[in-house]
């Protein structure tokens, strides 16, 4: 695992197909099966993710942000078998979506064997307000989430 003060990235050999794993992450309904804490709970748009732009919405629960909660995506890159990263954040009353500065982002190398899968969270536009929220502790949680993250994204793609 690498990172600075403002992002982390970690990667894994899967062994499985870009493709194969590419399907996992643009499925929504999947995702639940990537994250091991099981923060992520279930899509409100199943839709599979097509393009930039597109906006997905998931039930979320985690006991720091007082228990249930939804988070709306933002498709920020999608290069089906290669590249996929999305943008959280959640929808105002008018219904805008109010991103919150963090990034999701995967990136899916061919290698001999399966595919290294890079994982970065960035969290370098967090506002500042946000960052005292959390009590100035970024990323939210442990940062080991990313190697379970990928333990758990290749589960979901042997599955």
């Amino acid at each position: 695992m690498t990172g600075s003060e403002e992002f982390i990235r970690t990667t894994r050999l899967i062994e499985a197909s870009p493709a194969a794993i590419f399907e996992v992450l643009r499925d929504p309904e999947r995702h639940p099966e990537t994250e091991p804490g099981h923060w992520v709970r279930e899509a409100i748009d199943p839709a599979p993710l097509t393009e930039v732009g597109q906006v997905f919405g998931m039930n979320m629960y985690l006991e720091q942000a007082g228990g249930p909660y939804v988070m709306h995506n933002r498709v920020a890159e999608i290069e089906p078998d290669r590249v996929i990263a999305w943008q959280p954040g959640q929808l105002d009353d008018d219904g805008r979506l109010d991103l919150g500065g963090w990034l999701w982002r995967y990136e899916l190398a061919p290698v001999e064997g399966g595919t290294v899968v890079a994982l970065t969270y960035d969290w370098s536009r967090v506002p500042q307000r946000t960052r005292e929220e959390f009590g100035g502790r970024m990323p939210p949680f442990d940062p080991s989430l990313f190697d379970e993250s990928l333990e758990a994204l290749a589960r979901a793609v042997d599955g």
